[in-house]
């Protein structure tokens, strides 16, 4: 397995430009089964997660090509039933069971799998899709889900953490083709799921309420084919900037949104990082010594789940005491072990982590165990003194593109080490 050597100490310095979406681009690949028309979706991201999803599509007979960022997609000749191997790797697979009980009132996908980051169950898809009148078996290790035809009715998708992303993109989908008038409310308000939302009104569907709890889809005989341009990846901007603050150093931030991640770029000015905003761009620096601030994990709009590893990387430097809680995911707080190993004070109190910062950070081996959790790691080799050896970077190159030759760009000393 390919491993990163970080050369840590050097401040990062220059621009850089983030990519499209992961989290966005994924349903949005998959929507592209809900018509027989070609859908070209641009600004793609060149991620393993998307080379997945497009073997998932092109196992269920979907000609596709990607080539400089964008996507083409036509599946007029597709089937309901994937690959078992391929879909059950990622977690973002799933959200192939709404276009395909839509499209042919039948699926029978596998159960997914994704980051060991806790349990992710899809209990509120199935409950959504249910209340579409479909039915659904859960047996050795697949979902099969048959409907005579997908009826509008009203669902409720709010769980123990939040309104559920990828169920509601599932959901929205089905509904688009459904007969009636689907009400979704407690929808998850994600740019990721608004961006999906106006992928598929593009297409000729029919919603309203696109970015609040309360989604209306009127459902639509068809859809047609689309060309459309993926979101830029808000999780890529902050991680970016967390490393540009941890390193000191100076950086430009270019085709971010910045309403996408206002409550971590709240957090990061209380805790001492200048943010300047001119131009479209993010200027990053940290004039001065890092404060220590509090956190908590919520769903969007609140700070999201996919930095809180990036920003207990950089709040560990900071000193003080910060507590950071985590209230998406049980399991996340999987990268602190191996940032202990790099000198972080770090201890755990159930949904609770209390940092101790302001020591510094010392060069170690770590391992990664998801893919924040690999950036976190990153960030913390980039900061500390010495050579820092991350390896199972294979979970960064399912969300991150090319982040060793962005992070060059920068000044960064990093390099790719293959694996054997």
């Amino acid at each position: 397995m390919d491993s990163f050597l970080i050369e840590g100490g050097v401040p990062l310095r220059g621009d850089v430009i983030i990519g499209g979406s992961k989290n966005a681009v994924l349903p949005i690949l998959a929507a592209a089964l809900l018509t027989k028309d070609p859908c070209t979706i641009r600004r793609v991201p060149d991620l393993s997660d998307v080379r997945f999803m497009l073997e998932i599509l092109k196992s269920l007979g979907a000609e596709t090509r990607f080539e400089d960022g964008t996507v083409t997609i036509r599946a007029a000749k597709v089937k309901g039933f994937g690959d078992y191997e391929l879909i059950r790797k990622m977690r973002g697979s799933i959200c192939i069971l709404g276009p395909l009980l839509a499209r042919f009132g039948q699926a029978r996908v596998s159960l997914p799998g994704g980051c060991v980051i806790g349990t992710r169950p899809i209990d509120l898809h199935l409950k959504g899709l249910a209340a579409l009148k479909t039915k659904i078996k859960i047996e050795n290790g697949y979902i099969d889900a048959r409907v005579r035809r997908l009826t509008g009715s009203t669902v409720f998708l709010g769980g123990r953490a939040g309104p559920t992303v990828l169920g509601t993109a599932n959901v929205m989908m089905a509904a688009s083709l459904a007969k009636g008038i689907t009400v979704i409310e407690s929808a998850a308000c994600e740019p990721e799921v608004s961006d999906l939302a106006q992928c598929l009104v593009s297409m000729g569907a029919r919603i309203h309420g696109i970015g609040s709890p309360t989604l209306t889809i009127t459902g639509v005989e068809e859809l047609h084919g689309t060309d459309y341009e993926v979101i830029p990846d808000r999780i890529e901007a902050c991680t970016f900037i967390c490393a540009a603050a941890a390193t000191r150093g100076d950086v430009i931030i270019h085709g971010s949104r910045p309403e996408h991640f206002a409550a971590v770029l709240d957090k990061l000015i209380e805790a001492g990082v200048r943010i300047e905003r001119k131009a479209g761009t993010l200027r990053v620096t940290r004039p001065g010594r890092l404060k220590p601030t509090d956190i908590t994990t919520m769903p969007y709009a609140g700070f999201p789940t996919d930095v809180q590893a990036q920003f207990m990387a950089l709040i560990s430097l900071a000193p003080g005491t910060s507590v950071i809680t985590e209230r998406i995911f049980e399991s996340r707080f999987m990268h602190v072990a191996e940032l202990m190993r790099m000198g972080a004070d770090v201890a755990i109190e159930g949904p609770n982590a209390i940092v101790k910062g302001g020591r510094g950070l010392s060069a170690a081996p770590v391992m990664a165990s998801d893919l924040r959790a690999s950036a976190a790691l990153v960030i913390g080799g980039l900061a500390a003194r010495g050579k820092t050896q991350v390896h199972r970077i294979y979970h960064l190159d399912r969300g991150y593109e090319r982040m060793e030759e962005k992070l060059r760009g920068l000044g960064a000393r990093i390099s790719r080490v293959a694996g054997e």
